[in-house]
């Protein structure tokens, strides 16, 4: 396992610092662009760039570079939303993404506003097809940016973190122990669960704001058996939709 991993880890490591940060940066722009992300597996990027990182400089580099990446793709995706936002719907790759998706999209950020920008990060399908829907709604892009940097920041952050600190512990163990392979395994296998794990809660969670009145949805109960349950009518403009804007608040500007 050991060797294995060195190989593994030694060959991303020769990559040049600058052109492997580059890459992240690319990759999560890619994958936070209007429905690229579907098929661009930018977090992988991000963590197998990570595990390459060898001091503070890399560390602060490559998280900064894969939140401007971020950033980058979901202002294209935004953009792509204003000026073309109908067409690419109705296109042939906008009609594979499903109706009910754009929907569901549009349904949530109706009833939840900013919020759904934030939120949508973390969501599968949702966080490529948000910028899109508020590019074709009335939402300003300042107003956009605002909630979506620290959703960014977060995401960012959190996996430069475990991959730079996953491998580094790792080459630190292996000179000790022949099975610190499999810590090394273990950290980002416990990390990728708890990403999962989030996304799934998220996704219970907000349910209700996506779906219509009426619209069942499918749960698994604490037995493992899978329920449909009715979605309990909510209101439209609710609270929530009215949430404050992060970009109007004293010290913003």
């Amino acid at each position: 396992m050991n060797e294995l991993l060195d190989w593994i880890l030694d060959t991303v490591q020769a990559v040049d610092p600058v052109a492997r940060t580059l890459l992240a940066g690319l990759g999560i722009m890619l994958e936070t662009s209007v429905l690229v992300g579907l098929v661009v597996p930018g977090d992988t990027i991000v963590l197998v760039a990570s595990t390459a990182v060898e001091s503070m400089g890399e560390y602060l580099a490559l998280a900064l570079t894969v939140i401007a990446g971020a950033l980058i793709g979901e202002s294209i995706g935004f953009g792509l939303g204003r000026w073309f936002g109908p067409h690419i719907q109705h296109s042939r790759l906008g009609r594979r993404i499903g109706e009910q998706n754009w929907e569901r999209a549009q349904r949530y950020l109706d009833r939840r506003g900013g919020p759904a920008v934030f939120i949508s990060r973390f969501l599968p399908v949702l966080h490529s097809l948000i910028p899109l829907t508020v590019g074709m709604s009335s939402m300003r892009y300042r107003k956009f940016i605002a909630w979506t940097l620290p959703a960014c920041v977060i995401w960012a952050f959190s996996y430069v973190t475990v991959g730079w600190l996953a491998a580094g512990s790792y080459r630190q163990l292996s000179r000790q122990l022949h099975w610190a392979g499999y810590v090394f395994v273990a950290v980002i296998v416990g990390f990728l669960l708890v990403v999962w794990a989030v996304k799934r809660l998220l996704v219970r969670t907000e349910a209700k704001h996506m779906t219509e009145a009426g619209e069942s949805i499918a749960t698994v109960g604490a037995d493992g058996v899978v329920r449909a349950v009715e979605v309990v009518p909510i209101d439209d403009e609710g609270p929530d939709a009215e949430a404050p804007d992060p970009s109007d608040q004293p010290g913003s500007r």
